[in-house]
């Protein structure tokens, strides 16, 4: 349904224009302040989410190892202590007399 007015066509044909240059202009303006945000951001030292991520996960990794470690360490040290107990009881006491001696002992006298 074409009007017979060619003023109508043309105001129709402009308003068209016009709206797809202001959402063209959305859109570069939109991808240059993500450039901007980017720029902001990677002044600032914040890490990505896939480098977050991949920290996380060889965090989460080094935890197990580190609690698969203490638990075989538990188990040897477990298994070490019965046989180690009976000879620390068996050391010698400190003698009293050889510390009574190093309490005694003469003074330099200032100078």
């Amino acid at each position: 349904m074409q009007s017979e007015n060619r003023f109508f066509d043309d105001l129709a044909k402009m308003v068209n224009g016009i709206a797809g240059t202001v959402a063209g202009a959305g859109r570069e303006a939109e991808a240059a302040m993500r450039d901007r945000a980017k720029e902001f951001v990677g002044r600032m030292d914040f890490v990505s989410r896939e480098e977050f991520e991949a920290v996380k996960q060889m965090a989460a990794t080094a935890r197990a190892e580190t609690e698969a470690l203490k638990a075989r360490l538990d188990k040897l040290e477990g298994a070490a202590k019965p046989a180690a107990a009976p000879k620390a009881a068996t050391k010698p006491a400190a003698k009293p007399a050889a510390q009574a001696a190093t309490k005694a002992a003469p003074r330099k006298p200032k100078a």
